[in-house]
């Protein structure tokens, strides 16, 4: 089992940026696939970013392609989001989940363990 806890969220003015971090126990998190997900007040949970056990290969919504970037650090046992050109509709809350199977994963279905999350808004 893992546990996970999100930190970096806050308030940032349109473009502006974040960066979120996700840090997990356990001597294992090298073997999970991890990913990033927001959800709105109203709206349904969505996949931000995902990336691979290694780190080698990642996965983005179209929304935020090109402005944001998932990465991980296995020897510190954390996962990043960098959040770039930030825009109002980014405002939610951002959750960091672990999913069992190593590989490249999207789903929300496929993540078994989830953060806390953390608030991230965007003013215009």
């Amino acid at each position: 089992q893992v546990q996970l806890k999100e930190s970096g969220g806050g308030l940032v003015q349109t473009g502006g940026s974040l960066r979120l971090s996700c840090a997990a126990s356990g001597r294992t998190f090298s073997s999970y696939a991890m990913g990033w997900f927001r959800q709105a007040p109203g709206k349904e949970r969505e996949t931000v970013a995902a990336i691979n056990w290694s780190g080698d290969r990642t996965i983005y919504a179209d929304s935020v392609k090109g402005r944001f970037t998932i990465s991980r650090d296995n020897a510190k046992n954390t996962v990043f989001l960098q959040m770039n050109s930030l825009i109002p509709r980014d405002t939610a809350v951002y959750y960091c989940a672990a999913s069992h199977y190593s590989g490249l994963v999207y789903s929300t279905r496929a993540f078994d363990y989830w953060g806390q999350g953390t608030q991230v808004t965007v003013s215009s």
